[in-house]
């Protein structure tokens, strides 16, 4: 059997067993959408100290010694790589004329573009459609499930979190990375980047929201809807409250 795919269903008994545990843990809550308040809003402030005391200063310097057209072509690079998956789901959902649209985006980006360091498409006005697995789930049918703020992640729901252990074990490039600490190393950059670029909206988040993990699950839920229904009020949604599937 593929070792990527035993990886994979290793990672679902996980996400499985860590669900079942969390049903222990749970609070009295007024919200039907997050059952599993309590455990939620632990991991939520682990998250919290973490991004605190390790990713958000180890972002800060990687923000403070990469030049930004640097940083930009790092980032173009990951979303390129992101585009596989994109197309994968396309074609799952039978929405072949955006993945038309994505397959000429990936060979433009990855030929003129240089890899995708230069993101030419999009100057060129042709967008991604940004799909991923757990909207194919969606698509077809299967409810959101419970709120679940994934360590290190942050929102998500049962249903996402599925799909983005299928993208990230199934369709992601990166996992067919032979070499462990390639695989490793391309995962933390691209990890650090993401950081990076919502440093500038972090503090803005935190000195809006009276109580941050509701407004963070609350704009999770909205811009979830928002790209399973193809809505066009994605950008209105704040960076800081990207879900797993940004990753």
């Amino acid at each position: 059997m593929n070792n990527k795919f035993v990886s994979a269903f290793k990672v679902s008994l996980v996400v499985s067993s860590m669900l079942f545990l969390s049903a222990c843990a749970t609070t009295s809550a007024l919200d039907e959408r997050d059952p599993w308040e309590g455990f939620n809003r632990g991991v939520f402030s682990f998250n919290e100290t973490m991004d605190d005391f390790v990713f958000e200063p180890v972002a800060k310097v990687y923000d403070f010694i990469t030049p930004d057209i640097i940083d930009d072509g790092v980032s173009n690079f990951f979303k390129n790589l992101g585009q596989l998956p994109v197309i994968a789901n396309d074609l799952l959902q039978f929405e072949f004329n955006q993945a038309a649209n994505d397959i000429v985006r990936l060979f433009l980006n990855s030929t003129i573009g240089l890899l995708g360091f230069f993101d030419v498409a999009s100057e060129g006005n042709l967008h991604s459609s940004k799909e991923d697995f757990g909207q194919t789930l969606a698509h077809w049918g299967m409810g959101s499930g419970p709120y679940l703020v994934v360590p290190f992640f942050g929102p998500a729901s049962v249903r996402d979190a599925v799909g983005f252990t299928v993208d990230r074990s199934v369709f992601s490039p990166i996992a067919y990375v032979d070499d462990d600490m390639s695989r490793a190393g391309l995962l933390t950059l691209e990890y650090v980047d993401i950081k990076s670029d919502v440093l500038s909206t972090t503090d803005l988040v935190k000195e809006a929201a009276l109580d941050e993990y509701d407004f963070i699950k609350n704009a999770y839920f909205e811009k979830r809807a928002s790209q399973i229904n193809n809505g066009a009020f994605e950008e209105d949604f704040p960076a800081d409250s990207e879900d797993i599937n940004s990753y």
